[in-house]
């Protein structure tokens, strides 16, 4: 979130309109943590995904055993996608063979991936 919240004047160069952010979580959290992350007035918009809808949808379902015993139930996978006019034309994910999170690498989901990626292939 910071880096995107960071790079509004890299975004809107890239004709970036909005950044949409979802996560498997409830309405009030999502809230909160656009609070804390300092959103307001930013093209950054904090959505949850209360039962995980949109999430089993993209197939991008975070489910894995040790992620599950830190969690509890089932997450979204750390990833970025780029929609132009309502299709898809970017998706990154960032996971790894004992990584499944993206913990320990999560560039492929950051800013500078995305807009590299946005730049060279679209």
């Amino acid at each position: 979130v910071p880096g995107y919240l960071g790079g509004q004047d890299r975004l809107k160069a890239a004709g970036i309109d909005e950044v949409l952010i979802f996560c498997v979580n409830d309405g009030a959290v999502m809230d909160a943590w656009a609070k804390s992350q300092k959103i307001e007035g930013s093209n950054l918009t904090f959505l949850a995904d209360t039962r995980a809808e949109l999430t089993k949808a993209l197939d991008i379902v975070l489910d894995h055993a040790g992620v599950m015993q830190v969690l509890g139930n089932p997450r979204c996978k750390r990833c970025a996608y780029y929609v132009e006019d309502g299709t898809v034309k970017l998706i990154n994910i960032s996971e790894g063979p004992n990584d499944p999170a993206g913990d320990s690498d999560p560039s492929k989901s950051c800013i500078d991936y995305m807009l590299e990626r946005i730049d060279n292939e679209c």
